[in-house]
């Protein structure tokens, strides 16, 4: 009895150090005590007793991601990290992950016109550009999402800064600056790579031609019920609008191509419309609100394209239209 009583005080000051395991039991080989059984179905909280083990060791943290997988916050942030990592792994094929980040960012309810034609070209430019290119993971996420804005900003009414809240809620690491740098080097790339680039004179027609388009028919959208006030009759706003589109002429012509190359340039034709509107001797009839109405950009944005317009141009006083 007394040798039992002794045998126990040793294994209670045993520190069970040494320890094996036999036959699905945890043993001190010190002193013979059987800590634990079934090890292979025990939780991470007994764990820590062989974790020196490799094969212990990433059971342990599968079993901890498992666990926090169940927990729908850090679930979802788990599958962003898993879809990233894909994401990276086929950007030179596929394309899939791609299409994927596209659906994601259009879910987000901003009003991104992403159709299958846009879709074709998003992917043929970026393909494209990977062609020359080997970049990693992280920059090839921000070539990717400057091709979507470059294919986007000009048919879209979202503001760039919009986009790239939206990005980076979905994970994606990118500010302004980072954005623009990169639609710099995804156009450098076209025009030393790709032949039929356009030179930039054909560039600067095109898009003074839409902005001209555009004035038209966004000033004739204004109708005359909402600014009759100010007229003796119809004829005579009419008569009016056709100055204005002459005047809009004249001004573009002044306007250089790195001027307006990286604007979106339906932003710019609602400031426009107001800058010119503000060369009348009554300044009221084209007010930013009424502008707002019909653009469809908000009232900061248009006072925003104003003011790079006054900075190029210089003030609205210097051009007159001859109010009839």
């Amino acid at each position: 009895m007394k040798k039992k009583r002794e045998q126990s005080s040793e294994n209670s000051k045993c520190e069970h150090r040494n320890l094996e395991q036999a036959g699905g039991y945890l043993v001190c080989k010190d002193c013979g005590l059987i800590l634990d059984e079934r090890i292979d179905f025990e939780t991470p909280s007994s764990n820590r007793i062989y974790s020196e083990s490799q094969l212990d060791y990433e059971r342990k943290i599968r079993f901890g991601d498992s666990k926090a997988t169940q927990d729908p916050k850090i679930k979802q942030k788990y599958d962003q990290i898993k879809t990233l990592n894909k994401w990276f792994r086929d950007y030179k094929t596929s394309f899939s992950e791609q299409k994927k980040t596209i659906e994601l960012l259009k879910t987000y309810g901003i009003g991104l016109n992403i159709n299958k034609v846009k879709n074709q070209r998003i992917k043929n430019r970026y393909l494209r550009y990977n062609k020359y290119h080997r970049h990693t993971y992280q920059n090839m996420v921000i070539i990717f999402l400057a091709i979507v804005w470059m294919e986007i900003k000009d048919t879209t009414n979202v503001r760039i800064e919009e986009y790239i809240k939206v990005a980076r809620e979905l994970g994606h690491k990118i500010n302004k600056k980072m954005l623009n740098n990169a639609m710099l080097k995804v156009k450098r790339t076209e025009q030393l790579f790709d032949k039929s680039v356009k030179d930039e004179g054909t560039l600067e027609r095109e898009i003074k031609g839409k902005i001209k388009i555009l004035f038209q028919k966004d000033l004739n959208s204004i109708s005359y019920d909402k600014i009759k006030t100010h007229f003796s009759n119809k004829s005579e706003y009419e008569k009016l609008k056709i100055e204005m589109q002459l005047l809009a002429a004249e001004l573009l012509n002044k306007i250089s191509y790195s001027q307006i190359q990286n604007l979106n340039y339906k932003a710019f034709t609602a400031g426009l419309i107001y800058y010119v509107g503000q060369t009348l001797d009554n300044k009221k009839i084209f007010t930013q609100n009424l502008i707002e109405e019909t653009s469809k950009f908000s009232s900061t944005t248009i006072r925003k394209k104003f003011n790079v317009l006054k900075d190029i141009l210089g003030d609205t006083q210097t051009e007159q239209v001859e109010f009839v």
